[in-house]
């Protein structure tokens, strides 16, 4: 199957929102979504696709020379298929191509597979923000990645 990436649109919102409310336990708003896409200049958000229909997301606030990964996710569904990896590389070459020099993220302390898949595109385990996550509690793992520019 061919995994197309391409720029988040307003249009796509309804369909982020369904694989944002099966994928995360606290999940951002339609509201929160629509700001960053219409008022945070320093946001920039993606999707993938296989045969018109959005399979996944990913987004990332652009702030001088840093890329700071917001959220990537994936319906269930289609996990396995390689969207993770092509968004990943799709925020990636974003940072590229605008001379950003590293990227960071923050993602579950339980969360094994996300942080293998991070690993390996050159993200490395930095850090703990203990309790980051307000649901549970969880603590998240901070990783950083530096970009060739």
């Amino acid at each position: 199957m061919d995994i197309i990436i391409r720029e988040m649109r307003e249009k796509d919102l309804d369909r982020i929102m369904e694989i944002e409310e099966s994928v995360f336990t606290t999940p951002w708003s339609r509201e929160a979504f629509l700001l960053e896409m219409t008022r945070n200049l320093l946001a920039k958000y993606i999707v993938a696709e296989i045969d018109n229909k959005i399979i996944g997301y990913g987004g990332i606030w652009l702030i001088i020379d840093e890329g700071h990964i917001t959220n990537i996710a994936v319906d269930e569904e289609y996990r396995g298929l390689g969207a993770g990896k092509r968004l990943i590389e799709g925020l990636i070459n974003l940072c590229s191509d605008r001379g950003i020099r590293a990227m960071t993220l923050e993602v579950r302390k339980s969360n094994l597979i996300a942080q293998r898949l991070y690993e390996q595109y050159g993200f490395i385990k930095s850090g703990i923000r203990p309790r980051y996550y307000s649901d549970d509690n969880e603590d998240a793992v901070i990783m950083w990645k530096s970009i060739e520019v």
